[in-house]
C-alpha cells in the first residue's frame, strides 16, 4: 500500500505470500520506544527508524480519519485482575496509546484496500456495513442531549462529522464514558452483508473485514475471494476454486452468510458481556455494605442504573428503594420525577450508593441511594429555552396545595431540606406508599389547579350569579304552582 503525505490510500497490490516475523513486540514496548525510552531504543536499535516513521504515518492516517469526520470512539474496557488464588483482586480499565492505534489504523488501511478490490472487480464478497442511524433514534438521542446542555449538529441527517464533534466536546466531561454509550446506541449496529452500503460511522465509502482470517470468518471469505480474483486474472481457476485455497461465491450465498455472521457475531459479544457480568458480581459479593460513588448511566421506569467509578460496575437502584413518593418516568429528559417531593433522578447526576445485594445467577447488582448531586438545571440552555420550560411548568403546578413537580426545587441530598445554610428543615408533604406509575397513569389535576386566582374568581362570580337566577326561577315556578292550587281548591268548594 502507498499512502500520501495527506494519509490517502494512493494505491495497493494484493498478491499471495507468506509474512514473516523478524521481533516480537508488545503494544507496551513499541509505545516505550515511540515514547523516548533510550535502554529500549538501544535494544531494539535497527527497527527504531521504521518504529518512528510508523507512528509519522499513523499521525497522517488520524489527521485524514478526522478531516472526513470519522469517530474515534475510546471507550473504556475493564480489566481483571486476579490473585494467586484466582480471585478477583481488582479491576482496571484497559489502557490504550498511540501504539495500539498505530495498528489499529494499519488495520483499517488494508480492510479499505480489501473492499476496494472485491469491489473493483465486482467479486461476491462480505462489505462491513454500518448505516445511517434512524430518525427516531435521532430525534431521541437531540431530546436527551438537550437536557444535558449538549447538541448534535447536522439536523434530521447528523453526518458522522457532527457526532465526531460532539465526541470531542465531551471528551473531558466526567461522564463521557455514559455520553460516548448513549451516542453508540443511537446509532446503528454494524452488520455483514455482500451490499457495499459505506460505513457510517468510520466515514467510509467502502470497507470490509479482512485483517483477521484465522479468527473471524467474514475476513477468510474476504480473503478467498481476492486469491479467486488474483488466479482468475492468471487463468489458474478450475470451476468456483483455486489450488491456494481461493474460492467464489454467489451473491445468494454471501447474502446468507452475512446474515449468520451477523448473528454469530452479536452471540459472540452476548457471551462476553454475560462473562464480564459474573467477574463482576462475584468481584462485588466482597463489597455488599460498602458504599461508592458513580453516576447514572440509565434511567428506566423501574429506577436507575448507577455506574461506579473507577470500577465499570453498574447496579440498579430500584425506584421503590426511594423516598415515599409517587416517582414519573420522563423518557425525553432520562429522568424520575417525584411527584410530591419534586426530587429528580436524572441522567449523569453523581450519586453515592451503598451496595445491597449481588445476584450470581441473574447476574445483577441492586444497589441503595445514600446521597444524589444534582447538577444545575438548565446547564448549557439558551434564555429561549429557560422561558419556554418555565411557561410550561407554570400551567403543570398546583397552586392550591404547593404540589412539587418538575419545577419545584429539589435538594442535593436524597431526603427533602431546606436551602444550604438555612439550617431549617422543610415541613414533609403528607408520605405516600413507596411507588411508581407511568405518565398515563397519574391523574390529571383538577381543572380549577390550573387556573390563576383571577380566573378562578371569576369562575367563582359566574357560578354564584348563576345560582341566584336558579333561585329566582325556582321561586317564580313554586308561586305560580302555588297560585294554582289555590285556585283548583276554590273552584272545587264552590
Amino acid at each position: 500500500m502507498t499512502i500520501s503525505a495527506q494519509g490517502k490510500l494512493s494505491s495497493y497490490k494484493f498478491y499471495e505470500a507468506v509474512m514473516s516475523s523478524h521481533a516480537r513486540l508488545t503494544y507496551t514496548k513499541v509505545w516505550r520506544i515511540i515514547d523516548g525510552e533510550e535502554s529500549l531504543r538501544e535494544q531494539y536499535k535497527p527497527l527504531v527508524p521504521h518504529l518512528l516513521e510508523l507512528h509519522t504515518m499513523y499521525k497522517a492516517l488520524d489527521q485524514a480519519r478526522a478531516e472526513r469526520g470519522g469517530i474515534a470512539f475510546e471507550t473504556e474496557e475493564a480489566k481483571f485482575i486476579f490473585n494467586a488464588e484466582r480471585r478477583i483482586e481488582r479491576i482496571e480499565s484497559t489502557v490504550r496509546n498511540d501504539a495500539h492505534k498505530l495498528i489499529e489504523e494499519c488495520m483499517i488501511l488494508a480492510n479499505i484496500a480489501a473492499a476496494r478490490f472485491v469491489e473493483k472487480h465486482n467479486e461476491p464478497a462480505l462489505f462491513r456495513v454500518h448505516d445511517r442511524p434512524s430518525d427516531d433514534h435521532i430525534s431521541a438521542l437531540r431530546s436527551v442531549l438537550s437536557e444535558l446542555g449538549l447538541t448534535l449538529g447536522g439536523g434530521l441527517k447528523p453526518e458522522p462529522k457532527d457526532y465526531a464533534v460532539l465526541m470531542d466536546e465531551v471528551a473531558d466531561r466526567p461522564d463521557h464514558e455514559m455520553l460516548q454509550t448513549m451516542l453508540l446506541r443511537s446509532m446503528k449496529q454494524a452488520i455483514y452483508d455482500p451490499e457495499n452500503r459505506g460505513h457510517f460511522g468510520l466515514a467510509l465509502a467502502s470497507y470490509g473485514h479482512f485483517t483477521s482470517p484465522i479468527r473471524r470468518y467474514p475476513d477468510l471469505a474476504m480473503h478467498r475471494a481476492i486469491k479467486y480474483q488474483l488466479a482468475k486474472e492468471h487463468g489458474n481457476v478450475k470451476e468456483r476454486w483455486t489450488p491456494t485455497g481461493g474460492w467464489h461465491s454467489e451473491y445468494e450465498d454471501m447474502l446468507q452468510l452475512g446474515e449468520h455472521c451477523s448473528m454469530t457475531e452479536r452471540r459472540a459479544d452476548e457471551a462476553t458481556r454475560n462473562v464480564a457480568d459474573w467477574l463482576k458480581c462475584d468481584f462485588m459479593q466482597d463489597q455488599v455494605g460498602k458504599v461508592f460513588t458513580g453516576i447514572i448511566a440509565s434511567v428506566t421506569g423501574f429506577g436507575f442504573f448507577v455506574r461506579l467509578d473507577d470500577l465499570f460496575i453498574d447496579g440498579l437502584v430500584h425506584v421503590s428503594s426511594l423516598d415515599n413518593d409517587y416517582y414519573r418516568y420522563d423518557n425525553i429528559g432520562q429522568r424520575l420525577i417525584g411527584e410530591s417531593s419534586g426530587q429528580v433522578y436524572r441522567l449523569g447526576d453523581t450519586v453515592e450508593i451503598r451496595v445491597e445485594a449481588v445476584h450470581m445467577d441473574e447476574r445483577k447488582i441492586d444497589f441503595a441511594l445514600v446521597s444524589s448531586t444534582r447538577k444545575p438545571r438548565g446547564e448549557g440552555k439558551t434564555a429561549r429555552d429557560k422561558a419556554k420550560k418555565a411557561d410550561g411548568q407554570r400551567t403543570m403546578r398546583d397552586t392550591s396545595t404547593g404540589r412539587g413537580g418538575r419545577g419545584s426545587s429539589s435538594s442535593s441530598s436524597r431526603r427533602d431540606s431546606a436551602p444550604a445554610g438555612s439550617g431549617q428543615k422543610r415541613p414533609r408533604r403528607a408520605k405516600k406508599p413507596a411507588n411508581f406509575e407511568p405518565d398515563s397513569a397519574f391523574r390529571p389535576a383538577d381543572a380549577a389547579a390550573k387556573l390563576d386566582d383571577k380566573a378562578l374568581a371569576e369562575k367563582k362570580a359566574k357560578a354564584k350569579a348563576k345560582a341566584k337566577r336558579a333561585s329566582a326561577k325556582t321561586k317564580k315556578i313554586a308561586a305560580a304552582t302555588k297560585a294554582k292550587r289555590a285556585k283548583k281548591k276554590t273552584s272545587s268548594d264552590q
